[in-house]
């Protein structure tokens, strides 16, 4: 059994994952959880990626977390390899397997029959120096030109994903969005719950959460993550709130102004994962906090 829990950062997939994995373990169901939280794959970035301690899970196993060094690029294609081969071990032990999380493309790598193009370093090379000459926002435009939906998807400031999704349209002559998957095309039978929030509400608390973040000593982590190369990971370096910390650090912003551009930044990031995981069929969505959530989730999975 594969089941999938999705949705916005700040929206609650984490508690909805543990009150499942919870509540199936009274009925005899053992639960392991994959994470699908791209920046929860790298070793020290806990802080401002809201990665819950070991104390935490409840006792519940979790997988893919703390298993890249920051200065490891994470890709798409890597992480569908171990997500699958992980939740294949999981099913041969009869447990059930849980792939938390809201990086979209993630989460669409494992559902669905997705199967990447190539690559060709001549053209990402082109590609990466245009980003170096003019900056993430001149390929941000190429590619709407081209491929307005992927475009939106992606935003102005994921430079490796802006580069990837021009090198798939070079190569393969077909815009970037063209090559993901089609929702008819599983890769294996699977149940999927959303955990939403209506957007004024989810405005208000991932507001809240970025100050937490700042209090909680995301600076210090990122500190001590610098000597480690954080600013060299073509991943990890771009990270929502760990860019702008490292930018107070080096006196580049106020911590007032670093706040504030990670705050604007997630707000986005929040409403590209809501827009991306609509687009799913058949995802039973539910509100944060909803008491009855986990009793609908549990009668689908076991009728």
């Amino acid at each position: 059994m594969l089941v999938a829990v999705v949705g916005a950062t700040g929206t609650g997939k984490s508690a909805f994952s543990l009150d499942l994995a919870e509540a199936l373990a009274t009925r005899g169901e053992a639960v392991e959880i994959v994470n699908a939280d791209a920046m929860q794959l790298y070793r020290g970035m806990d802080v401002g990626t809201a990665k819950l301690a070991t104390a935490e899970r409840r006792g519940v196993p979790h997988h893919l977390l703390d298993v890249l060094d920051v200065t490891d690029e994470a890709s798409v294609e890597w992480y569908q390899r171990a997500a699958r081969a992980l939740i294949d071990d999981i099913a041969a032990r009869g447990a059930v397997a849980v792939l938390v999380g809201g990086s979209g493309l993630y989460v669409s790598s494992v559902l669905f029959d997705f199967r990447f193009p190539g690559t060709d370093p001549v053209i990402r090379a082109r590609y990466e120096a245009i980003a170096d000459e003019r900056g993430p926002g001149a390929l941000h435009d190429l590619l709407a030109e081209r491929d307005p939906a992927s475009a939106t998807s992606i935003g102005r400031h994921n430079v490796r994903r802006l580069v990837r999704a021009l090198e798939v349209g070079d190569l393969t002559g077909r815009p970037f969005s063209g090559t993901l998957p089609e929702k008819s095309s599983p890769w294996r039978p699977s149940t999927v719950f959303g955990v939403a929030e209506e957007r004024p509400v989810l405005v208000e608390r991932l507001d809240r959460r970025v100050e937490q973040m700042w209090r909680s000593g995301l600076v210090d982590e990122v500190r001590g993550l610098l000597p480690l190369g954080l600013e060299r990971g073509i991943t990890a370096g771009r990270a929502i709130g760990y860019a702008q910390a490292a930018a107070q650090i080096r006196g580049e912003l106020t911590e007032a102004d670093a706040i504030d551009a990670t705050a604007s930044l997630t707000r986005r990031y929040a409403r590209r994962q809501a827009s991306w995981f609509r687009r799913y069929d058949g995802v039973e969505w539910s509100r944060s906090g909803d008491a009855q959530a986990i009793d609908r989730a549990v009668a689908r999975l076991l009728e």
